[in-house]
């Protein structure tokens, strides 16, 4: 297992300097470099690994054994060896897609309160209504879920997808009419690049809907030269303006790679919270929102997952097999 070492207080307040976040002070970096080096050492006892999303906070990086995008997260959770347990930094339904891929560990969320607006946009009771409904209609009809979903949605899937893959899987998937549940935008989105029939449920990321054009065009006019980069979770005429739309691990690498140093990054803020420690030498500016629920994950609330063993995530044997299906069909079809 890949134990870091843990950083010392004053080298965790350089690092975050970057943020221009007035919150991190010497002394709450001083309290933070005492939380990360206690949960180093639990990670070590407890034989656990620590996966966290893009969007968490900061000092919840220092920990993190992998961080990614929610596909990235997939494909680390199905590749565990040598762990006894996941602690997970992200919200409900990620977790569950890492027990889904370990059955046999034991995998904890450190706040139970972490959910998500999409997830909460669709149930199973009304996705399998909704399918009756389509398949008397469209007897080829498949459903792809993203990812951003509960476990027994997935289960009822034909495939799920992310935003890093949904072209792909739906483009690829053995169908011409498509339920894509439950985010619209995304669905949108897919749509301007098939010519199948995409038919979507009417979800959204809360944190991305509210992100405007006015909000990014003032930026843009006030910064010359600066790279427009958005995620498909947002609007339609928020992507219309963008220079490109990707997920956060190709805004990531699109960053890394490209000659320009000045970008606006519209999704959720932890995004540009990663770019400026990890690229100090360019510029990430924000048209961006919190997601409450990701920063209900702190380092406390990691610390005491792993001392307490606290909330392991269960799954019924039937949501958890439907849901692999899925999630397993997903990598075969967007790889």
């Amino acid at each position: 297992m890949n134990i870091q070492t843990p950083v010392n207080g004053a080298e965790l307040y350089r690092k975050l300097q970057a943020l221009n976040d007035d919150a991190y002070t010497r002394e709450v970096c001083e309290r933070h470099a005492a939380t990360i080096a206690e949960i180093m050492r639990l990670k070590k006892e407890r034989r656990a690994v620590i996966l966290a999303h893009n969007y968490q906070r900061p000092e919840i990086f220092e920990v993190a054994d992998f961080i990614g995008d929610s596909l990235e997260l997939a494909r680390r959770s199905s590749e565990v060896r040598d762990a006894e347990m996941i602690v997970f930094c992200g919200v409900h339904f990620m977790a569950e897609t890492a027990k889904v891929f370990n059955p046999d560990r034991m995998v904890l969320l450190p706040d139970m309160r972490a959910g998500c607006s999409l997830a909460d946009a669709v149930t199973a009771e009304a996705l399998a209504d909704r399918k009756a409904e389509l398949l008397a209609l469209y007897p080829d009809l498949k459903v792809v879920s993203y990812v951003n979903c509960t476990a027994d949605v997935k289960a009822l899937s034909d495939a799920c997808c992310t935003s890093a893959n949904a072209v792909r899987v739906v483009n690829a998937i053995a169908a011409e009419h498509i339920l894509f549940v439950p985010d619209k935008n995304l669905a949108n989105y897919v749509q301007t690049q098939t010519s199948k029939q995409i038919i979507s449920w009417d979800g959204n990321c809360y944190v991305h809907h509210q992100i405007t054009p006015d909000e990014v065009e003032k930026v843009r006019a006030g910064i010359p030269g600066v790279v427009v980069l958005a995620h498909p979770e947002c609007r339609k005429d928020v992507l219309a303006i963008a220079d490109a739309v990707l997920s956060t691990s190709a805004m990531v690498r699109y960053a890394e790679q490209s000659p320009a140093d000045k970008f606006l990054i519209v999704t959720e803020c932890g995004l540009s919270d990663r770019l400026l420690m990890e690229l100090p030498d360019k510029h990430f500016f924000k048209a961006c929102k919190l997601c409450r629920y990701m920063k209900m994950i702190t380092l406390a609330g990691a610390r005491d997952s792993l001392v307490n063993l606290r909330y392991e995530i269960t799954l019924p044997d039937e949501v958890r097999e439907g849901a692999r299906r899925a999630l397993e069909r997903m990598l075969e079809l967007g790889a």
